[in-house]
């Protein structure tokens, strides 16, 4: 039906020629004719958001800015601070009246069974200083004897090239092992000797030395007694 102008109505579907459906297809016609429509496009249309520097450069400027805060506010509160202990005045520290280094009056530490044998140190490979034994010395005091020549029972002290002939428990041994290698060994004839205390592994010996004038002497000594039997050592 079809209303005209002066309010009366017409009969019938008021659109006789399809004009009707023309006029909805233009409605649905955009305005801009390169419009279209978001949710028919297509995902790779559309960029990816990217990182905003901006803001990334002004959280790491800000924490800049705190830190040497933080700094300034530690050096201001501690500006006055010094540590007498640390300031170097160029004093020099006195050294104590006392001596630093004392021998202790026992010296304590383990006392190990064997100590001073001749056993271990051979094992090891090591050279020991061998002891004559005197088989000849007579278990009593005898009979006075006829002293051997001055020449060949002083005592010479510390001069001269020492050859090692023999170690005793005690002084008194020693000289009496010269007199006994003095008339077993010719090569002994017309020097002099010498007795020389050392401590070796804890245990004090006498060391029993002939006494050369130099060191050629002493090795040719030494070589002569190894010659007819007898251990020696060269001690300068």
């Amino acid at each position: 039906m079809v209303i005209s102008a002066d309010g009366r109505t017409d009969g019938g579907t008021g659109d006789p020629d399809g004009s009707g459906a023309a006029g909805a297809e233009e409605e649905l016609i955009f305005a801009d004719a390169d419009e279209r429509l978001p949710w028919l496009e297509s995902d790779d249309d559309y960029e990816p958001a990217g990182v905003d520097s901006t803001r990334i450069i002004a959280f790491a400027a800000g924490l800049a800015v705190l830190l040497l805060l933080v700094i300034g506010g530690v050096w201001w509160v501690n500006r006055d601070t010094t540590g007498a202990d640390l300031v170097a005045d160029g004093s020099v520290i006195e050294a104590p009246d006392e001596p630093y280094k004392t021998k202790p009056e026992d010296p304590g530490g383990k006392q190990v069974a064997g100590t001073g044998d001749t056993s271990f140190e051979v094992a090891e490979g090591k050279v020991v200083e061998t002891r004559i034994a005197d088989k000849t010395l007579p278990a009593t005091p005898a009979a006075a004897e006829p002293s051997a020549a001055p020449s060949a029972t002083q005592d010479a002290g510390s001069g001269g090239v020492g050859v090692q002939v023999g170690a005793y428990a005690t002084r008194e041994y020693a000289q009496r092992g010269w007199d006994t290698l003095n008339r077993r060994f010719d090569a002994l004839n017309g020097y002099h000797y010498r007795v020389v205390e050392a401590m070796v592994d804890g245990t004090r010996v006498y060391r029993l030395q002939a006494v050369a004038g130099d060191a050629t002497s002493a090795y040719a000594l030494c070589e002569r007694l190894k010659a007819g039997g007898a251990d020696c050592q060269v001690k300068r």
